[in-house]
Order: structure tokens, then C-alpha cells, then sequence
């Protein structure tokens, strides 16, 4: 028979299980895709499955940073980013863990890691926005080079901090070299280039007429068109150039996750055919699960001969190309 104290001991310790138990089931995410895109998923997981998640956002390469000066002591479990170049530079630093097999099924081989350490989890183009009363489609350039040009001169917006770009830049370096890729920074900054914070920003400026044409991700202007059918803008793709490489949102588990069943669960909700459909049609992004087809207003991927790069050669080039950037005048 327990005396008093075994009695107390034996209780103790079941009200700790049960603490731990509730606090086991739950899963904390880093999230670089904004709280109005990603949050609804999340609160559907949680609903669906009883695990809490713990949700921390903010912009996909300082999250990056901050996994990696946090280390081994980070509480994230889940990183969502809106660029496959901060995940791929976590997987440089060995911070990332393999996914299962089953989950790595779920992409195609082009829109995974190859070590299986992380997944796509949707896809967007880069475009030229262009506003349609203000320039002919027939003085649109074939390449994304030629926007350096005296032709677009001043004409021309980007968002130079946002991850999107910093990923175009870094399939730059990978298709054309650092050389090329330096020339065409320094010559945008030369050729008098409108920035802006974000994607939102240049395509706005865009519609108002306050610059003629923006680099952006082929979603913004959708987004935009749904709410104002009427806006006078439309997308231009640079058929089989750089500047319309395709790029990825990823997701990934951390190396050193305390909740790893509940995270690898979270990673196969956000490739569920649901959620895929979610991020196509209310995001109009390009789903990677086979079988879950585009929005009704998003072109077919293979109609629009996008290039493609191997993402995970960006890591590499993660912190240098935000050097380049900022080196060549178009960031502080």
C-alpha cells in the first residue's frame, strides 16, 4: 500500500503527465507568408486535428536569421517561408530535418529539396506588370535584360527587399553568373527604377498609372483584378527567360523540433488536396500536388514556358545576393 507521500507523489506526477500531454500537443510555426494567407490554414488544422499551433510571422529571411542564431534553443518546429532561398540556406546550416517519404511523394522531385529536407508548397511566376493604357503590348521587352534600357528608363518598379526578388536574383546568378547578374542590378539602379516595400506596392503604383510597369509575382495582379476587374493591367511573361522563373513557397521541420509527429502531420495538411485548392483558388497560386489544377484565371505553367531552377543552389547564394543587391543602390 502507498502512504501519504506515495499518494501525493503518484498524483503529482499525473498532473504533470496531463500538463505535459497538453503542452506535447501542439506544434510552433515560423511563418514568412502573411498572417492573412497562411492563419485561416492553421486555425483549420487545429480544428481539424485538436493540435494547437503557436504561430509567429514575419519576413522569411529575418526568420531565417533568426532560426539560425537561435539554434539548437529555437521553439520552432515549422517553417514556412515565402522563399525557397532562406529555407534552402537553413539546410545549409543543417538545421532542417529529412520529411518523410510519403510526404516527399506528395511533389514533384523539381519542387523539393533533393537531401528531402524540405517541400514546395505552391508555386508563382515572376511577370512584368504592365499598365495597359499606358504602354502597347507590342513595346514590351522579351527579356527581362533589356529593362536596363534607355527605352525604360524611369519606367520600371520592383520591391529590391522582398524575398521574391532576392530568390529572382539569386536564379539569376545560377542562369547567367554573377557578372551579368551585377551589371543588370547596377544598370536598373542607373536607369532611374521605382522601389517599393512589397509586391502589393508595385502593382498599385502600376494600376494608379504612378509607374508604367513593375516586377512582381503573377498572383498580385490576379488579386488585384478580382477586386477591380476593370483595373487597367495585365501581366507580361518573359517566354523561357529568367525573368519569369518560377519559385516556390516551402515548408520544412526543424532539425531540432520538439514536436516532430505534430509538425510532419501540419506539413502533410498544408499538401492535402484542401489546402492545395485553397492556395489556387483563393491565393491563385500554382498548386504542386498533382491532380489539384490552377485557378480558372491562372494560365497553364507549361503554356507559359517558365524557367526553372535548382532551388536548393540558392541557399548558397541566400546572403550574398542581398549583398549584391544593397552593393549595387537599390537598398539601404
Amino acid at each position: 500500500m502507498l502512504g501519504a507521500a506515495g499518494v501525493v507523489l503518484v498524483l503529482c506526477t499525473a498532473v504533470l503527465a496531463a500538463c505535459s500531454s497538453g503542452d506535447d500537443n501542439k506544434v510552433v510555426v515560423y511563418s514568412g507568408r502573411s498572417t492573412d494567407l497562411i492563419k485561416p490554414v492553421l486555425d483549420r488544422f487545429a480544428a481539424e486535428t485538436g493540435i494547437s499551433v503557436d504561430f509567429k510571422q514575419g519576413d522569411s529571411a529575418d526568420l531565417a536569421l533568426t532560426i539560425e542564431q537561435e539554434g539548437e534553443r529555437s521553439p520552432a518546429d515549422v517553417f514556412i517561408s515565402q522563399s525557397p532561398g532562406a529555407t534552402a540556406y537553413l539546410d545549409d546550416k543543417g538545421l532542417l530535418r529529412p520529411l518523410p517519404q510519403s510526404t516527399l511523394d506528395r511533389v514533384a522531385a523539381e519542387d523539393r529539396a533533393g537531401d528531402g529536407n524540405w517541400v514546395g508548397l505552391s508555386g508563382r511566376v515572376r511577370v512584368l506588370v504592365y499598365n495597359t493604357d499606358l504602354v502597347s503590348p507590342d513595346d514590351l521587352p522579351a527579356t527581362v535584360e533589356e529593362l536596363t534600357g534607355a527605352a525604360y528608363q524611369g519606367k520600371v518598379g520592383m520591391a529590391p527587399t522582398n524575398g521574391s526578388f532576392q530568390d529572382f536574383v539569386s536564379a539569376m546568378r545560377i542562369s547567367e553568373g554573377d557578372d551579368a547578374t551585377t551589371a543588370w542590378l547596377e544598370g536598373m539602379a542607373a536607369n532611374d527604377v521605382k522601389t517599393y516595400a512589397n509586391n502589393n506596392a508595385v502593382v498599385d503604383a502600376v494600376i494608379r498609372g504612378e509607374v508604367p510597369m513593375g516586377l512582381a509575382n503573377h498572383y498580385y495582379l490576379l488579386r488585384a483584378l478580382e477586386d477591380d476587374p476593370d483595373a487597367p493591367a495585365a501581366n507580361h511573361v518573359f517566354a523561357d527567360d529568367v525573368g519569369s522563373v518560377e519559385i516556390v513557397s516551402t515548408a520544412s521541420v526543424l532539425a531540432g523540433a520538439q514536436h516532430t509527429p505534430q509538425a510532419e502531420r501540419l506539413v502533410d495538411f498544408l499538401l492535402s488536396d484542401e489546402t492545395q485548392r485553397y492556395f489556387a483558388d483563393e491565393t491563385f497560386e500554382y498548386p504542386v500536388v498533382a491532380g489539384v489544377p490552377p485557378a480558372a484565371t491562372v494560365p497553364e505553367l507549361a503554356a507559359e514556358q517558365v524557367l526553372r531552377v535548382d532551388f536548393d543552389e540558392l541557399g548558397s547564394e541566400f546572403a550574398s545576393t542581398v549583398t549584391m543587391i544593397r552593393d549595387a543602390g537599390l537598398t539601404r
